[in-house]
Formats: C-alpha cells, sequence, structure tokens
C-alpha cells in the first residue's frame, strides 16, 4: 500500500492528524478514505474531533501512552471524546499549541526552549517523563521540527551538533536527521509515525521515505 497520502490534497498531513501509539485522531472532516489509509497504514484505532473547534489536530494535540496534552481552549465536548481514551491534561498558559510545542514519548519529552519552567514541569509529571527544553535546527516548535516514537527520533536536517547530543542524551533511542514534502525541514508536519507503521505526505519522496524507515526501524 502507497504510504504517502494527503488530507483533502494537502500534504501536511501532520497538521491535521496526531498519531499517538494506538490511536490516531482526526479531524471529522476527514475524507473516509484518509481515515481508512491513517486506520491501515498505522494498525490504528482512528478518533474524530476537533480541538478547541479547529481542523488542524496534529497541532494541537500532544501526548504518548499516559495521556493526551490538548489547548486549555478545547471544548468540553472535544475533551469528553479524547478522555474516553486518555487522561487529558490542558495547556491553561498561552502556549497552548500542544502538537507545535512537544514532541514526545514514553520516556522523554522535547519543549519550546520558552515554556515557563513550572509548565514544563506539569506536564512531565502528567506524561511520566524527563522534559527537556530544546530547539531542533533552531525551530522552537520541536513538534513540529521532529516525530518521536518509543523506536527512534527524525528531526530537521539542520539539527545541530549541541541540539542532537541534547536530544539522545533525553530519548535513549536511535535520532535521525530527514526531511519531508520534497525537503521539508519540519518533519512533523508531513509525518505520522508509531511503533507499526508510518504515513508520510504525498509529496515525500522514495529517498525520504527510506530515512524515515531507517530511523524508525522498518527495514527489514
Amino acid at each position: 500500500m502507497d504510504r504517502t497520502l494527503s488530507f483533502s490534497g494537502d500534504a501536511s498531513i501532520g497538521v491535521f492528524s496526531r498519531v499517538i501509539d494506538e490511536l490516531a485522531v482526526v479531524p471529522p472532516s476527514a475524507p473516509g478514505e484518509y481515515r481508512d489509509a491513517i486506520g491501515e497504514l498505522l494498525d490504528a484505532e482512528v478518533i474524530s474531533t476537533t480541538i478547541q473547534g479547529s481542523e488542524i489536530v496534529g497541532s494541537l494535540l500532544a501526548g504518548n501512552r499516559k495521556g493526551f496534552v490538548v489547548s486549555g481552549m478545547a471544548k468540553e465536548k472535544e475533551i469528553h471524546t479524547l478522555r474516553e481514551y486518555r487522561d487529558v491534561f490542558l495547556l491553561e498558559h498561552t502556549m497552548n499549541a500542544a502538537g507545535n510545542v512537544i514532541m514526545a514519548n514514553d520516556t522523554f519529552a522535547a519543549v519550546h526552549p520558552d515554556m515557563p519552567r513550572d509548565m514544563a514541569t506539569q506536564i512531565g509529571e502528567f506524561l511520566g517523563v524527563k522534559v527537556t527544553p530544546l530547539t531542533l535546527g533552531g525551530v522552537k516548535t520541536v513538534g513540529m521540527a521532529g516525530v518521536a516514537t518509543n523506536k527512534g527520533v527524525l528531526v530537521h536536517p539542520r539539527s545541530t551538533r549541541t541540539e542532537l547530543q541534547l536530544l539522545e542524551q533525553a530519548a535513549g533511542v536511535p535520532i535521525g536527521t530527514g526531511s519531508i514534502n520534497r525537503g521539508i525541514g519540519l518533519v512533523g508536519t508531513g509525518l505520522l509515525v508509531n511503533e507499526r507503521g508510518y504515513a508520510a505526505g504525498l509529496e515525500t519522496t522514495g529517498f525520504e521515505l527510506g530515512r524515515v524507515e531507517d530511523v524508525f526501524g522498518f527495514l527489514e
């Protein structure tokens, strides 16, 4: 099955969707073929909801097996939907686009370097992980500049040696650099991945797909 797809013609599938372990969260407007492809490619249960009334679910939601971290502006119905699957932590601070400012797996979370310390501490306690403020390629929105699973982390190709060293110390899994959608360094905007599989934006090249498979351990 082709592992590249678009969300209604938009290759930035990581902006519209978020995959956390066996759960894939997509907006209600997601076409049926998109939902089916995500479910099959990532062997995931697909959940349908907006976040704070918006379709950009990937930008507004983060988390791991412990729970979801979501914008404090999320509506009660949206929170109720998410709580059917995981505990939910609300970001009440102005820095509330969780999917943009947090990149996490089950052992670590990288967060926006300007995030208030008490907020970062609360996120770490909720997710049960160590939190590291970090940039990737100079980009502060680490949730869009990188993607993490318990098998690997793929980050912006311009990430510096210092950034990568900090990430390696925190993550404890293989780290690699790469791009998506024909050279886009913000890999989180166009890549959905868990330990079972992955889906990439429609414009992603064969070389970029190979890098994804290598970093996340899908090569046989």
